[in-house]
This record gives C-alpha cells, sequence and structure tokens, in this order.
C-alpha cells in the first residue's frame, strides 16, 4: 500500500511538473495536432495544377482543344507560353515551371499515324513524383479524350526527362538530401548553444563582458557555417563516389548559396536557444522546425501539389527556397543569376530570424 503511495506520490510530482512547463505541455498537445494537419491536408499525393509552360507551334483548332483537353484533367495549369523548345527548357531551369509541352506544327499529320506521337511533354526530371505523373499523362488511352477526333485505340504523348533523363532516384534525391541534414545539423546545434552556456553559468561572464549581443549572436553562428560546409562537401563527395551524382552547375555558386541558407538556418537555431530554457526543450522546438520542412518544402512531394495554405506555410521554411536552388544548381545547371528569387528568400528568413534572436536575447537577459 505504502509503495502505491510513492507511486502515485512521484506520479503526481511529474504531473505538476510537466503542468508548470508550457513549452512541453504545448508540445504534448501540438505535435499531434500538427501532424495530422500536415498529413491530412499538406501532403497531397493526387497532385494537381503543375505549372505548365506551351509551345504551340500549330496554333490550330486542333492544338487548342488539345491544350484544353489537357488542362480539363486538372494536372497542369497554363502558366507561360513560349516560342522554342528551348525557351521551355531555360524556363524549367529557372523552376518557373516544371512540366512543358510542345506542339509541333504537323499535328495532324501525327495524328493520322498511329506510330508516331502527336505531342511531347517535357518533364522536369529532379522531382521523382512530377515524372511519374507525366508517365500516367502519356499512358492515357487517346481515346479518352472524344473531344479530339483520331482513330483509337493510341497515345497522344511522348515524354522527356529533363536533368535526369534515366530517372535514377539517388539523383534526385541526393542534392535535396544537402539541406534536409544541414537542416537537422545546424539548428540543433545552434538551438542548443545559447541554453548549453547558460546551463553551465557562462552566460553569465559573457554578459559582464563588452561584447555585444549581435557580436554575440555571429561570433555564434560564424564557426557553424565552416562546419555546414564541411558537410555540404562530404554529402557531394559521397553522392558522386558511391551514387554518381552529377554536378551541373559550378561550385562557386553551389557553396554561395549553400552558406546563405546554413546562415539562415543557424539563425532560427538561435531564435530557438533564446525560447527553450533547457535543452531537451530545444530539442522539442528542432523537431518543430524538421518535420515541417521535410513534407512541405517539396523534397518528398511536389510543391505545386499542395494546397495553396500549405504553400504559404512553406514559404517561411528556408528548405523549400534551398531545395529549388540546390536542385537547379546541381542537377540543372542553373546559374544564381538564375535563382535570384529563393535567394532572395532565404536573405529574408536570415534577417527576420536574426533580429527576433537578438531580440528576444536582450529581453530575457537584461
Amino acid at each position: 500500500m505504502r509503495s502505491l503511495q510513492r507511486v502515485f506520490a512521484v506520479a503526481g510530482k511529474e504531473i505538476r511538473q510537466l503542468s508548470r512547463d508550457r513549452l512541453t505541455f504545448g508540445m504534448i498537445v501540438g505535435v499531434p495536432l500538427i501532424m495530422i494537419m500536415l498529413f491530412g491536408f499538406a501532403i497531397n499525393l493526387d497532385v494537381r495544377n503543375l505549372r505548365t509552360g506551351i509551345v504551340d507551334e500549330a496554333g490550330s483548332q486542333l492544338s487548342r482543344q488539345l491544350v484544353a483537353d489537357l488542362v480539363a484533367t486538372q494536372v497542369v495549369e497554363i502558366v507561360a507560353r513560349e516560342e522554342s523548345v528551348e525557351a521551355l527548357e531555360a524556363a524549367m531551369q529557372r523552376n518557373e515551371i516544371v512540366v512543358g509541352l510542345h506542339i509541333p506544327s504537323d499535328i495532324e499529320r501525327r495524328l493520322a499515324d498511329p506510330n508516331r506521337a502527336a505531342a511531347q511533354l517535357l518533364v522536369d526530371g529532379t522531382d521523382p513524383l512530377i515524372a511519374g505523373i507525366a508517365a500516367g499523362i502519356v499512358a492515357m488511352p487517346f481515346d479518352a479524350r472524344p473531344s479530339v477526333a483520331a482513330p483509337p485505340p493510341r497515345t497522344l504523348f511522348s515524354a522527356r526527362a529533363f536533368f535526369n533523363p534515366e530517372q535514377r532516384s539517388a539523383v534526385m534525391i541526393v542534392p535535396g538530401l544537402i539541406g534536409v541534414i544541414l537542416t537537422f545539423t545546424m539548428v540543433l546545434f545552434t538551438a542548443v548553444a545559447i541554453v548549453r552556456e547558460r546551463e553551465r553559468g557562462n552566460l553569465e561572464l559573457l554578459i559582464t563582458t563588452p561584447v555585444r549581443t549581435t557580436e554575440l549572436m555571429v561570433g555564434k553562428i560564424l564557426p557553424y557555417i565552416a562546419i555546414g560546409l564541411i558537410q555540404v562537401t562530404l554529402i557531394l563527395l559521397v553522392g558522386a563516389l558511391l551514387f554518381d551524382v552529377p554536378v551541373r552547375g559550378t561550385l562557386t555558386d553551389l557553396y554561395l548559396a549553400s552558406a546563405v541558407y546554413i546562415a539562415a538556418v543557424l539563425g532560427i537555431g538561435l531564435l530557438i536557444s533564446t525560447i527553450a530554457k533547457i535543452q531537451f526543450q530545444a530539442f522539442q522546438l528542432t523537431f518543430f522546425v524538421m518535420m515541417p520542412s521535410i513534407l512541405l518544402s517539396g523534397f518528398m512531394f511536389p510543391f505545386d501539389g499542395m494546397p495553396t495554405a500549405a504553400q504559404y506555410i512553406a514559404q517561411v521554411l528556408p528548405l523549400t527556397h534551398f531545395i529549388v536552388i540546390v536542385r537547379g544548381i546541381v542537377l540543372k545547371g542553373a546559374e544564381l543569376a538564375d535563382l535570384l528569387e529563393p535567394l532572395r528568400n532565404l536573405g529574408i528568413v536570415f534577417l527576420v530570424s536574426m533580429t527576433l534572436a537578438v531580440v528576444r536575447f536582450r529581453k530575457r537577459l537584461d
């Protein structure tokens, strides 16, 4: 009986301690709610509205009807009209489109020949799901489109995958893993930085020195930027040696973009370190950043297929923008000049997170 009393006494003490720890209590409620929202709404395997560019060399009623039939599937959304296939490829390299449609000038003659495809789909091969969706469109029988008169059955499109014609999974995944690994390690390292100083009693000593808050924060992240670039090098070497992943862009562009990204995630880590009181809470908040980053960034699921609300949330996550940059440089051979928008967004994330970290640090310790 006394043993049970002691057990219940310890359990009651634990409950009271948890009730006073608002962050842990919030995690108890917040994790299941966030997870079910992410998987229930944001993760959508029925991809729709893929950004699509068109080159219509025929300019006929038949070609317009073909485009209308394709749009009616709701899989694609026409966002650009170009003059050549080269222009479509350039737009795909800049991440303006993920699918291209080329309708040749002799489409009527092609439709009369059951051995030839009437049109061609150009697909961004850096995303495995988009390539699979395009394959589904190609496999659709032609008589499923009754508004275009042609002898059934036959397929209408041929498909051409850009940037990864062999459709190798490692080529699609490894560049994105650079961002995922950096997110986990860099956020975690800096999330515990201030907390560790506080637990060891070193923070009070730093406060008494002439070091300013901004200088302290910048000094905290500089070593980790170097560590992050070392990690980038290791991932690239392993990807090249073991998985034969090409680097089509320049290493200078890749390292510059990686440095900006590392700074952005380090800023988030420092912000977390000003919120957490103990290292365990820093781990909890790091998990809060990691899960949405992996699921909403476009690393696992096509960004275009996500609901609009999920896309807005994803814009806050630095991994969303880095995925575009790293796949653009490594797989598409893009230059930083082609990727200024996601690079600018990373800069905004860094400035906002560092500003909030500095403000919160002053507020908590003055």
